[in-house]
Order: structure tokens, then C-alpha cells, then sequence
């Protein structure tokens, strides 16, 4: 199975810390975008506050990993968050481009790439 996904790779002197001012506006959009927002308002502000508090420290936050047609994945071994896809029919180049608009927003300096050789287990 292909699978396909869109980096954002961090550079320069921003860090994990620079992305909790969108964090919370950008969980929500990706929710949205992927039909998985949450219900129960609860459990969405536990997903927030989970992830916040990492990134407040300047830590790798969980990121949404959870089974569905696209997740929002912080790897261990470098500064940078991605995307992905198992499906041919799910286009991510939406969601990534409004993740894009917020970080600029936000001036968080990054690198977008996309299908770079990750493992996706």
C-alpha cells in the first residue's frame, strides 16, 4: 500500500515551543478537515491540552495518531511533523497548505517536503 505525506520540517532556531500559539487553531482544522472532530468538547480540550503541554516545554507532543484516513505525526528523531495518508483518494495538499498559512502566521520557520522515506508502522 503507498502511503503519502507532506513534512514540516523545522528550522533555523524555531522549535516545538514556537508552534503552541497555532497548535490548538491547527489540531481543530486538521479534526475538521479529516471528518474526526470530536463531539464531546472534553475529550477535544484533553487532545489540546495533552499536546500543550509538551509543546509548551519545547517537547515532542503526541500529535493525533489515532486510526483514520490521515494523521498528524511528531517523529522521535528530528525536529519536524508530517502528515500522512494510507489512501490514493485522500488529497492532503489542502490540509497542508492551511498548516502553512498558520505557521507563517504564527513565524515559525519550516521546510515543506512531501513523501519523504519514512516508516509508517
Amino acid at each position: 500500500m503507498k502511503v503519502y505525506s507532506i513534512h514540516f520540517v523545522l528550522k533555523g532556531k524555531s522549535s516545538y515551543k514556537n508552534l503552541a500559539p497555532v497548535f490548538p487553531d491547527m489540531l481543530k482544522m486538521f479534526l475538521e478537515e479529516i471528518g474526526q472532530m470530536q463531539e464531546d468538547e472534553e475529550v477535544l480540550q484533553m487532545l489540546i491540552e495533552l499536546n500543550m503541554m509538551d509543546l509548551e516545554r519545547d517537547r515532542k507532543p503526541e500529535g493525533y495518531n489515532r486510526k483514520g484516513k490521515v494523521r498528524l505525526v511528531f517523529p522521535m528523531e528530528s525536529k519536524e511533523f508530517y502528515i500522512k495518508t494510507y489512501s490514493k483518494t485522500t488529497d492532503l495538499k489542502p490540509i497542508a497548505e492551511n498548516i502553512s498559512d498558520m505557521l507563517k502566521a504564527a513565524d515559525v520557520k519550516f521546510d515543506m517536503k512531501e513523501n519523504l522515506d519514512v516508516d509508517f508502522d
